[in-house]
């Protein structure tokens, strides 16, 4: 690859076709419309939604196929972690989008953990939710296969978990699970706010929800074999 990757990552956008927030104006599909033309705007080549897509699995089948449209029309691969509000239960959406999205990969439905993307030479990997309770989002780490890696994952941030106590928050990562994915970039899930943690050299990284941050995070791979993280308005 002779040019730069262009990487888009957002979370949290709680899609619902009944959205609650007064300044939606009644469509629920606001946040995921303005992740992708902010996608469209800076050239990405791929999309990363890191959990919560769905505000829950009780959807209607239009509103459903509607942003399986959406997301069709996308002119880059979308890849989709299932968060804690939109596991992969038995009812989950994406069981129920009838018509085919060919760009759309859902870790944990259409693959298992992981998507490579030889022509970026570039994989994506994560633990998706399988149902409500808790799990650990970094339990296993994945070796390197690609040039570029990237790690995903939906879950609270603190830097040493104690996961002995339930009074705990659920689904910890931490920096020691951080560090072992050894991914060039390692986009994070279940926060409204963007906000970079860990040490810097690791480069996790919340995006925030598109209605609380405004942003979304872009990350360049450069040919030069940098990455680069900033953030674009909506």
């Amino acid at each position: 690859m002779t040019r730069d990757i262009v990487v888009v990552h957002s979370s949290d956008l709680h899609i619902e076709a009944e959205p609650t927030a007064p300044e939606w104006g009644g469509d629920g599909t606001r946040n995921l419309a303005m992740v992708l033309d902010a996608a469209r705007r800076v050239e990405a080549d791929l999309v990363l939604l890191v959990g919560d897509t769905f505000d829950s699995h009780r959807q209607p089948d239009d509103f459903i196929d509607r942003v399986a449209q959406m997301l069709a029309a996308a002119p880059m691969p979308v890849v989709l972690l299932p968060g804690n509000h939109d596991p992969i239960v038995m009812e989950a959406v994406y069981h129920r989008m009838r018509a085919p999205v060919g760009n759309l990969h859902v870790l944990g439905v259409t693959h298992e953990e992981a998507i490579v993307f030889p022509g970026l030479d570039l994989e994506v990997w994560g633990r998706a939710h399988r149902d409500y309770g808790d799990m650990a989002p970094f339990e296993h780490v994945r070796a390197r296969r690609t040039r570029w890696q990237l790690a995903m994952a939906h879950g609270h941030y603190h830097p040493e978990p104690d996961r002995s106590t339930r009074l705990r928050p659920a689904w910890l990562i931490g920096d020691a699970e951080l560090a072992a994915t050894k991914s060039d970039y390692i986009a994070l899930g279940h926060w409204n706010r963007a906000l970079s943690v860990g040490h810097a050299a690791l480069r996790a990284y919340y995006s925030g929800s598109p209605d609380y941050a405004g942003t979304v995070n872009v990350v360049r791979f450069t040919a030069a074999g940098k990455v680069r993280v900033a953030r674009e308005a909506l």
